[in-house]
């Protein structure tokens, strides 16, 4: 029964990370031994519970019946372990976090530090880079996002917002016909960042506008690197106001139609819903919420 129930549980991993080699790595345990558990498990039950193909894999119609059973197994299982660990005066264990790289020094990052301080029995491990992850494919307990969250599986809460500014150098701005309203931008260069849409909105009091970018020739994927190119001359871009703000006051940048102003973003904490270290990460959001 025990070695059942291990197998449902690596089936259960695998069916959410999509591959073999995710789940091992998820679960810290090689390809070959995922491979040996869901085997094993098919060949007790007497069916094939994934159709395996080179590029992916998919649940047969046993599978899918199998899965709604292992996630509740599963989700039990959390959930008393996680009852064992809120009662605990001495919380412990690992967490691994990944932040947008441009979110360094920021108040967010902060407070993770301000956690780590407090519980010294717990690792933290932090990736800050500006490409998203699959967090359960890399196992990471939680991400810091940005902006629209896309329908998926993961549980998410909002702890802020920040400013952006559409920004220039004004030497560029010398070389092209200055952007008199949001229409006259979309066939300005941009320096394009792999994060964001070529759309936006501006605003204007209760007036909103969609610009559709149509030239660019410098793309790039760091928010770093975007303000980089901006201050080269190469285009304008809109960057969060925690990065340029220095620049706006020394006039290496300058803002562009001024009078009107990009929404806000939100910053999120999401994170796996079947992590077993949620006790872990409700304690890090209570630290994160308070910035």
């Amino acid at each position: 029964m025990i070695d059942d129930l291990r197998a449902i549980a690596i089936f259960a991993k695998v069916a959410e990370a999509g591959s073999f080699s995710a789940a091992g790595r998820a679960l810290k345990l090689s390809t070959s031994v995922v491979s040996h558990h869901v085997k094993a498990l098919e060949t007790r039950l007497g069916v094939s519970l994934l159709h395996r193909s080179t590029r992916a894999l998919s649940l047969t119609d046993d599978g899918q019946r199998l899965l709604e059973s292992a996630q509740r197994m599963v989700a039990a299982a959390e959930e008393g372990l996680d009852a064992i660990a809120d009662i605990s005066g001495d919380p412990s264990g690992t967490l691994r976090i990944t932040t947008p790289a441009f979110l360094t020094n920021s108040p967010q990052e902060g407070a993770i530090w301000q956690f780590a301080s407090n519980y010294p029995n717990v690792k933290v491990t932090l990736d800050s880079s500006d490409a998203r992850v699959n967090l359960v494919a890399e196992g990471f307990d939680m991400a810091i996002r940005l902006g629209q969250l896309p329908d998926s599986g993961l549980r998410s809460r909002k702890i802020g917002t920040f400013e952006r500014r559409l920004v220039a150098t004004p030497a560029f701005l010398k070389t092209i016909d200055a952007p008199t309203d949001p229409q006259s931008l979309a066939g300005c260069n941009f320096v394009l960042l792999g994060m964001l849409s070529d759309k936006f909105a501006l605003q204007r009091g209760g007036e909103e506008v969609t610009v559709q970018l149509e030239k660019s020739r410098v793309s790039v994927n760091l928010v770093a690197a975007a303000r980089s190119a901006v201050l080269a001359g190469l285009g304008m871009q809109r960057l969060p106001l925690s990065v340029v703000a220095a620049d706006l006051e020394t006039g290496r940048l300058v803002e562009v139609l001024p009078e009107w102003s990009l929404p806000p973003v939100n910053i999120y904490a999401v994170w796996p819903a079947s992590s077993h270290r949620n006790s872990l990460v409700r304690l890090l959001l209570d630290y994160l919420a308070k910035v």
